[in-house]
């Protein structure tokens, strides 16, 4: 049973819970090494079919396939159009060599004589039993694609870059049979009432032609390049499109992008898949030859075609290039693509699987054998491997490296799944560096079913899981949908960053209500079909609610987190800079900050400790908490003395003083008018104690009243006043 990781309110999160690292879906097991195994994309894995190499052929690519009455597979690419025959459980060989840069096409007829076209030369060579070749048709064309032959031996050729397909006659005689107004024909197959079926390019076009060679266009794809066909046992058409048609093709195609598989082509009727090829130069025949994987704009389409039904697309990808269409032996579409050497098999339009992943960047041709196998050729490098019947006795799966953000202790490891007969077996290892190399622990003993057991590898940051599937004795696949990894992080002590005063005379806003832990059990989804985190989220934003005005108001500030994404909570205490002991000010503090009645205080200089504690998330035994304190600031309530305040000579003169704080600024009003700012002797507001001069010119004849104020800078304000008669 699958778990799913829900993201709660930070009321919910402890860090001392066990959470679960859980590996369930298709981009989970991506990321993983597998060995022999196959992944839907559902995310079920299972044991692959049987692959093995059965030829190397030293060369760049492998464009093509085909296999005779006598089981021999015939085989061909570039650079160094070379020909070559693998024998039935013998060992494939170099049979033929032409002065040309590639083979993009084989056919074999009903005798068995071997056709071959070049390129960019463009001419047909037939090959017979001795490996003699002779120049069979020339159909005056840069490009041939594909080539199939009908029963009665016609030979069928594709060609570019006039858009013709030339039928040829077992004598050599041909002619134009269709012609297009596309630049290329691009592939082609016999659909099981005879007719030719036709892919191109440009205009991505399926065609069908008639035995009199009349065409009719089946399906326009979306895509620029019908790169493959292959035909169902219900006459369906299935068609591999890739590239987008606002960008012009290359003189040498590009690969296409990976998709589901395709039915096998019908019986009697030769399955052409044609493939894409990169531009080359010409290489020394002998080595083969590592290339930069090709990209298509656009990506990949494959669409099935009813014989009498509206078309569909069963598969789309962005990134793989398609290159090659076939049918298994139980009718489903298999696909060869690049750049990752994929295989896949469509099991419906919204399920495929990637059937085997080979060490190479393209699965170039794909070729139905008789005996239930499949070959496919591939590129970079240029090698042939045998697909079945049967599957692998055994495959395995190394995870992607999890990462815990912290120290934690490992607990139970446990698959989902199916044995149908057969054994899932799992270890893991556990390390402090992102990637399993040196220094990691060694792999843990194994534990063995669907019970699953404890992870005995030691406590580390990073777990790293092996799940190993072994088939039954009937050789059937166990299936496996899931891994949990349970853990516990160990908890890590808080961390306070600043702690600050606030201006003076201002508050914050009182505190909201704690929610109860009931009452806080609210739920948060991500986004449909994302993933929540395995971890809890972090601590609550470092953010404050503004300030009002209010005389004699403090405030504290600071800033907080956790490691662990805790909730805490926070002690604050305040002291005398002579005095010993801490007094509370307040506990149980939720937010970042806090405000006070700084009049409850004496006047004088404090400072202010903050504690920080994650006892909200954790057991007693396991809570943390970390401390820090403020600088020293001063309380002062106590307004500025006003002495000697007298008039003389027309000149008001007094004297300010605090006994803490610098005075701020002195104002004086004249009978009750508006108050009038004044400078200080020497301008400068910046003592304790300052002396002040204010000349009064212009007064009128009689008694007036002169007052004074003065502000220290904690806001507190004097007032005195003198008459001037």
């Amino acid at each position: 049973m699958k778990t799913v990781l829900l993201i709660f309110t930070a009321a919910l999160c402890f860090a001392t819970e066990t959470h679960s690292w859980t590996q369930s879906d298709y981009a989970d097991f991506q990321k993983g090494v597998r060995r022999n195994l196959s992944i839907r994309s559902d995310g079920r894995l299972t044991l692959a079919p049987k692959t093995s190499e059965a030829f190397d052929s030293s060369i760049a690519y492998l464009w093509t396939l085909a296999q005779d009455s006598h089981g021999n597979v015939y085989t061909a690419g570039g650079p160094g159009a070379k020909l070559f025959r693998i024998p039935p459980g013998g060992k494939g060989e170099k049979i033929a060599e032409f002065d040309a840069l590639e083979i993009h096409a084989i056919a074999i007829d009903s005798k068995d004589r071997v056709y071959v076209a070049t390129a960019p030369d463009g001419k047909v060579y037939r090959i017979d039993a001795a490996g003699k070749s002779a120049e069979f048709y020339d159909p005056k064309q840069k490009y041939i694609w594909a080539m199939v032959c009908d029963a009665a031996g016609n030979l069928y050729v594709a060609t570019g870059d006039h858009g013709e397909i030339h039928k040829v006659a077992p004598d050599g005689k041909g002619q134009v049979f269709f012609k297009s107004d596309e630049t290329h024909i691009r592939s082609l197959a016999f659909d099981r009432g005879g007719d030719l079926i036709a892919g191109t390019e440009p205009g991505g076009l399926v065609i069908r032609v008639s035995p009199k060679g009349d065409g009719f266009v089946l399906y326009q794809m979306a895509k620029r390049e019908v790169t493959a066909l292959a035909v169902g046992p219900k006459n369906e058409i299935y068609a591999a499109a890739v590239g987008s048609k606002n960008v012009p093709r290359q003189t040498a195609p590009p690969p296409a992008a990976p998709a589901p598989a395709a039915p096998p082509a019908p019986a009697g009727a030769p399955t052409t898949a044609i493939t894409i090829t990169p531009q080359v130069a010409a290489a020394p025949a002998a080595a083969a030859m590592q290339l930069a994987p090709v990209t298509v704009p656009g990506g990949s389409d494959v669409y099935l075609i009813p014989a009498n039904d509206s078309p569909e697309r069963i598969w789309t990808g962005a990134q793989d290039v398609i290159y090659a269409l076939a049918l298994d032996t139980e009718g489903r579409l298999l696909i060869g693509a690049g750049n990752k050497g994929s295989l896949y098999r469509v099991e419906s339009p919204s399920l495929y699987e990637t059937l085997v992943t080979f060490p190479v960047d393209q699965v170039t041709m794909l070729l139905p054998a008789r005996d239930g196998s499949l070959y496919a050729t591939t590129g970079n490098v240029g090698k042939v491997f045998r697909v079945g019947p049967g599957r692998e006795a055994e495959g395995s799966i190394e995870s992607d490296v999890f990462d815990t953000a912290g120290f934690a202790t490992w607990g139970r490891i446990q698959p989902s799944g199916e044995l149908h007969g057969g054994q899932i077996t799992l270890t893991a290892r556990s390390g402090n560096l992102d990637r399993p190399q040196q220094n990691w622990s060694p792999w843990s003993q194994p534990v063995s079913g669907l019970d699953g057991g404890r992870v005995t590898a030691p406590s580390a940051r990073f777990l790293q899981w092996k799940a190993t599937l072994t088939a039954s004795a009937k050789n059937e696949s166990p299936t496996l949908d899931a891994v949990d990894a349970a853990y516990l992080r160990r908890n890590v002590r808080p961390s306070i960053g600043v702690v600050e005063m606030t201006p003076y005379n201002y508050r914050f806003p009182a505190p909201t209500a704690q929610l109860t832990l009931s009452s806080a059990a609210t739920l948060s989804l991500p986004a449909i079909g994302a993933r929540p985190p395995a971890v809890h989220a972090a601590s609550e934003s470092n953010t404050y609610p503004g300030m009002t005005y209010q005389k004699g108001a403090l405030g504290v500030r600071w800033t907080a987190s956790d490691e662990n994404g805790d909730t805490l909570i926070y002690t604050v205490e305040i002291r005398g800079t002579k005095e010993r002991n801490w007094k509370l000010l307040r506990d149980k503090v939720h937010e970042k900050y806090l405000t006070f009645d700084s009049t409850a205080f004496a006047d004088g200089e404090y400072r202010i400790l903050v504690t920080a504690s994650d006892s909200p998330s954790n057991t007693p035994e396991d809570a943390l908490s970390t401390q820090t304190e403020t600088d020293p600031f001063t309380i002062d309530n106590t307004p500025p003395a006003i002495t000697g305040l007298a008039v003389a000579g027309g000149v008001v003169k007094w004297h300010a003083a605090d006994a803490l704080t610098d005075i701020y600024q002195a104002e004086y009003s004249l009978d009750g008018g508006d108050w009038t700012v004044v400078d200080p002797v020497g301008k400068l507001s910046d003592s304790q104690s300052l002396d002040y001069a204010l000349a009064l010119k212009g007064l009128s004849p009689g008694e007036h009243t002169i007052a004074v104020r003065v502000t220290d800078e904690n806001d507190n304000t004097a007032v005195a006043q003198t008459l001037l008669k």
